[in-house]
């Protein structure tokens, strides 16, 4: 049985694009992409607020490996 694909908002897909780039820069700071993904997951409304306090993806990785 074949997903509908959801329409997602420009924010939301700004939001997912801003975890991306954390995520490489979780990983250039020692994690495995695994990990980062993981803790991207398990922090999603930490991430979030982040995002919407208008961090760069490098600030909030370092925020997080901090």
């Amino acid at each position: 049985m074949a997903k509908k694909k959801e329409e997602l908002d420009p924010e939301a897909l700004e939001l997912i694009n801003w975890c991306i780039e954390v995520e490489g820069f979780l990983v250039k700071g020692g994690a495995t992409q695994e990990e980062a993904q993981e803790h991207i997951e398990e922090q999603v409304e930490w991430f979030t607020d982040q995002f919407y306090d208008g961090l760069t993806p490098e600030e909030a990785a370092k925020e997080a490996l901090a």
